[in-house]
């Protein structure tokens, strides 16, 4: 039997130049690897960008993924981890019509249990934000939907390594060369 498929969360860090998402997302694309969620924002360096790329796949596979995205002409370091060797969250954004917070009082005690918060209210609609895990974000979901979402939008995944990586001085030796 062959090599479990399992999730790894793919952080990759480089500078930010036009066309690398293209070339990044190729890669995926060769080898037939959909994209689950990605992220990208700025990293502990400055000029140092930080993609974030979720995935199920063999370790084997995520080895090879990493291996190709790491040759990009850009990219400083690449690295792949399990769940287990991560912290992660996502935001959801829930838009609900306002009458509903007054006329199903069952909605108060969902936003109750979840943790979410209301972020604005007004008379036609309000917005809820829902910080924590997949399974979080979508039990909420999964108990508001029944009464009606007006829209509804989820984050990519963001993750810290649970264990210390030195990526500061890593990429710091990159920014002195």
């Amino acid at each position: 039997m062959g090599e479990k498929k399992e999730y790894f969360t793919i952080s990759v860090y480089s500078e930010n130049n036009i066309g690398l998402l293209n070339r990044i997302s190729a890669i995926f694309l060769k080898r037939h690897v959909n994209l689950l969620s990605m992220t990208a924002s700025k990293s502990e360096i400055d000029d140092v960008y930080r993609f974030i790329i979720l995935v199920k796949v063999t370790e084997t596979q995520v080895k090879k993924i990493v291996g190709q995205i790491e040759k990009q002409i850009e990219v400083i370091r690449a690295f792949y981890h399990t769940d287990s060797q991560t912290i992660y969250q996502e935001t959801a954004l829930f838009k609900i019509a306002s009458d509903l917070l007054f006329e199903e009082p069952h909605i108060q005690n969902i936003i109750k249990k979840s943790g979410a918060i209301i972020v604005t209210v007004n008379k036609k609609f309000f917005v809820l934000s829902k910080t924590g895990t997949h399974m979080e974000t979508e039990a909420l979901y999964d108990a508001l939907k029944p009464f009606g979402l007006l829209q509804f939008v989820r984050s990519g995944r963001i993750a810290v390594t649970k264990e210390a990586m030195n990526i500061s001085e890593i990429l710091a030796n990159f920014k002195e060369e």
